[in-house]
């Protein structure tokens, strides 16, 4: 990456905004439309015109980006991403190509405008999400009753002339996205399993965002394009080769569903973001605000319980690297110059053990959020104490139940550079 996108390199938290015209109604997001999908497990069934025709009534005068951006601001957050297009086709941007936008309801401003400029007010990053597919358009073709029941792998093709006209459509969009609203950090694709590479010609679309863009990050569902990785919904069992991502939802819909109550606990949402940050990765959080704008209660009060662990421990995430090798500490860890951050996401018996470090050049150790300095004590081989100046051995830290937080306790060890013993 170039200097000016290594910003994304140790991002590590994220908010993603999954929003649209069909959350006036509590439906998830464009997969109503075609029947629901496996993977969202309270997606309604909902008649295709009765799902587009949500678009004509939506009106959400209780939309304030300032509050979200807020809201990201003080979570620790370093950019945020909005479906300015989903793959029911409606855009929340204004946007000549198509009349099926937020021009043409009853809120008639620019969504997305409004959006970017809130976000770059509280020094936020922008990110645009844009999918490749659109179930509105006819010469996508659009998705019918007939279609369903939506089968991967099935997908109803266009003819080569309607496909020209699609790629000049969605091209047109995305330059749109590009060139109204100033400068965009990342452009966030979905979509692309419906059609074949060849099809996308992602090669031509990629050249044409980096002449529009040339700083902007891609992620990887650009097909065979992309500067980093997107996990969803799940860490991966090792960490990827390059800059990576995972995106992951508070309950199990991404878009506003009142019927969906399985919230995460925020136990489990910052284990999460401490074993991503741990591995080298950055947490997309998602929220789905409702129809009228704001973000539900029940979504808000979790981020707050979140954002009180992330104000006592914010420097052991945000601007980090991946820390100690799993062997060295039943944990994850991250670092931050000569300082390692050791996440206990388990109650300790007594204390932990950290194995192959540089015993004789910790300077000290203790509970991050409270500046409690912690006992310990180190050993390594008798012959390495005895003449290697720079032995690696255990470090074992005692570590009292009292100082033990509640959602997930975190150790800062101090470690002097080698030129400085």
């Amino acid at each position: 990456m170039t200097p000016e996108k290594n910003w994304f390199d140790t991002a590590r938290l994220g908010m993603f905004v999954h929003w649209g015209h069909s959350s006036q109604s509590g439906y998830e997001l464009s997969w109503p439309l075609v029947g629901g999908v496996f993977s969202l497990p309270y997606c309604q069934d909902v008649p295709v015109d009765d799902y587009h025709g949500t678009a004509q009534t939506f009106n959400p005068t209780e939309y304030n980006p300032q509050s979200w951006a807020r809201l990201a601001k003080q979570l620790g957050m370093q950019y945020v991403i909005l479906t300015a297009k989903h793959h029911d086709g409606f855009s929340l941007f204004h946007t000549r190509q198509s009349d099926f936008s937020i021009a043409n309801t009853p809120y008639k401003k620019d969504i997305v405008r409004e959006f970017v400029e809130a976000m770059r007010a509280e020094g936020l990053r922008v990110g645009l999400y844009f999918s490749l597919i659109d179930w509105h358009h006819p010469d996508y073709p659009a998705f019918t009753e007939a279609d369903k029941p939506y089968q991967f792998g099935k997908f109803r093709q266009p003819t080569s002339f309607q496909w020209e006209r699609y790629r000049e459509f969605m091209l047109d969009q995305i330059r749109e996205l590009l060139t109204h609203y100033g400068k965009i950090d990342l452009l966030w694709f979905d979509g692309g399993w419906e059609r074949s590479p060849e099809q996308w010609q992602p090669q031509a679309l990629q050249e044409m965002i980096r002449s529009l863009q040339p700083d902007l990050l891609i992620n990887d569902r650009l097909p065979g394009f992309g500067d980093f990785d997107t996990c969803e919904q799940f860490i991966p069992p090792q960490p990827p080769e390059r800059t990576w991502e995972a995106c992951l939802t508070l309950n199990e819909s991404w878009g506003y569903n009142p019927t969906d109550s399985q919230f995460k606990s925020p136990r489990q949402l910052i284990h999460t973001l401490c074993e991503i940050a741990g591995k080298g990765g950055n947490l997309l959080l998602n929220v789905s605000p409702m129809g009228n704008g704001e973000i539900q209660f029940e979504q808000v009060k979790l981020l707050q319980q979140i954002e009180e662990w992330l104000t006592l421990h914010h420097e052991s995430i945000v601007g980090t690297k991946a820390g100690l090798e799993p062997w060295q500490f039943y944990g994850p860890s991250t670092r931050r110059g000569n300082r390692f951050y050791l996440f206990l996401l388990m109650k300790p018996y007594d204390s932990v053990t950290v194995r192959a470090v540089p015993i004789k050049r910790i300077q000290g150790v203790f509970i991050v959020g409270e500046k409690q300095p912690l006992q310990y004590s180190t050993r390594c081989a008798i012959v390495d104490s005895l003449f290697n100046p720079d032995p690696l051995g255990e470090l074992t830290i005692q570590v009292p139940e009292q100082f033990l937080n509640p959602y997930a306790t975190v150790i800062a060890v101090d470690v002097t550079s080698s030129d400085e013993s």
